[in-house]
């Protein structure tokens, strides 16, 4: 892609070309590294060039995920969620230029926009709105959102996918299957193969926007009216393009960045009921939890966008989950043991230490133990710090605990929203949102 005004408007699709376009970011860094080596020997004081060689990795960094978009912009994001849980003089400078990878990406040429809109929705699609703005509200991994307003007075969010983007998605997960033999030998616990395959079923998912409209109109019915959740209704959709109700609101990385104590703590918990409330009241559980996709409306609700990525759960989330956690909460570390084998996060022959498990559990396991938890970037790295000393008996342990493709986007979600919440410390009553809504949680 060479910019809005360019003459190529897909994303590149060559898997030797977007390799070689991520090859750029540590070698770039390198490069500076030189120049700012230079500078100092020119007087300049260490702290100066050290911060120059930060912003401008940050934005190579953006430029580079931003214009690859597909599997790797999705990295980019995972990282702006997970930055919290890096060292502080680590994280800082890169947080705002990770934080825009949550709202934004250079944009498709307004040409490759109206080539697509004529595709999908017919050469007289301009006659459907009164209003339609070429320039994108947002882009994102694999697609951009267009406002417009309807003959019928309606405001609107156009989302379209990227032309390539399926290809290059695909692209990006061969290459990760690839390393699939490296990591299985990396975390003896862990069966990547599997993982990979549900990997790239999940994929096919989100690129299939008819699906993601079904699963949006999905929540939509579930929410309707509800007094804590905004979901956009679907009013038409295509395999590569979903016209749907707009919203307005506050994005969710403001709050982070500029809520008070109360608003943080609102929306916190807003936040974490609507990812439990998904499975148990429409069948699915919203598994893309970056704060790009929420919005914080102005009666205080969460507005909730991007569908793409959904765990069908018709019967809500498995009872082992809750289970589980209470049982580690009683300090029960055989029945713990047991469970986990019985699910698939421990393989058979496996040989791990009850009490050892649980106390590399524990951690998890603290914010449903008290009336009240406070999440925090600081209690994030020590979690981090603890699980990946390799000289730590629990980084070790860890290595031996497998992850079921049945539980890929549970886990995904359950990691990515304790990084937001971390973001936000957030300080809730989290063992009452667990008690009425996670299923086995609450039994005797």
């Amino acid at each position: 892609m060479t910019g809005q005004n360019g003459d190529v408007s897909d994303l590149p699709r060559k898997a030797l070309s977007r390799t070689a376009k991520l090859a750029s970011l540590p070698l770039g860094a390198a490069g500076r590294a030189t120049v700012g080596l230079g500078k100092r020997i020119g007087g300049a004081p260490a702290e100066a060039v050290m911060a120059e060689f930060q912003r401008r990795t940050a934005d190579q960094l953006f430029s580079v995920l931003g214009e690859l978009k597909g599997g790797a912009m999705k990295f980019g994001q995972m990282l702006s969620m997970m930055e919290s849980a890096m060292p502080e003089e680590f994280a800082a400078p890169y947080r705002a230029t990770l934080t825009k990878l949550q709202d934004s990406a250079p944009p498709m040429p307004a040409s490759t926009v109206h080539t697509i809109l004529s595709r999908e929705l017919g050469k007289r699609w301009r006659d459907r709105f009164e209003e339609f703005d070429d320039l994108p509200a947002a882009a994102a991994s694999i697609g951009q959102v267009h406002r417009g307003i309807l003959k019928d007075g309606r405001e609107v969010a156009i989302k379209l996918q990227y032309p390539g983007a399926a290809e290059a998605l695909r692209a990006d997960l061969r290459q990760l299957g690839r390393f699939a033999r490296t990591f299985g030998s990396l975390f003896p616990g862990l069966d990547m193969k599997p993982l990979v395959a549900e990997l790239q079923e999940r994929i096919g998912e989100e690129l299939d926007y008819d699906r993601e409209a079904q699963a949006q109109q999905q929540y939509a019915d579930a929410f309707k009216d509800h007094d804590e959740f905004v979901v956009p209704r679907v009013i038409k959709h295509s395999p590569t393009v979903i016209v749907s109700e707009w919203i307005e609101g506050k994005p969710l990385s403001k709050v982070i960045t500029d809520g008070t104590k109360q608003e943080r703590d609102e929306i916190g918990l807003k936040y974490v009921r609507f990812m439990f409330s998904g499975p148990r009241y429409a069948g699915l559980l919203h598994s893309d939890p970056h704060p790009g996709n929420f919005r914080v409306m102005p009666d205080g609700r969460l507005g909730v966008v991007d569908f793409g990525l959904c765990a069908r759960l018709p019967d809500g989330l498995p009872p082992a989950i809750g289970r589980l956690l209470r049982i580690s909460l009683e300090g029960d570390g055989a029945a713990v043991l047991a469970g986990l084998r019985q699910e698939g996060f421990i393989k058979p022959r496996m040989d791990i230490d009850p009490d050892q498990l649980m106390e590399y559990l524990a951690p998890f396991a603290e914010p449903a133990r008290g009336d009240t938890f406070q999440f925090s970037r600081t209690w994030m790295r020590e979690q981090t710090s603890r699980t990946s000393d390799f000289r730590s008996p629990n980084a070790t342990l860890g290595l031996k605990i497998n992850l079921p493709p049945s539980y890929l986007l549970i886990h995904r979600v359950w990691i990515g929203g304790i990084a937001v919440l971390s973001q936000l410390d957030t300080e809730a009553p989290f063992r009452s949102v667990l008690q009425e809504l996670l299923p086995g949680f609450a039994d005797d």
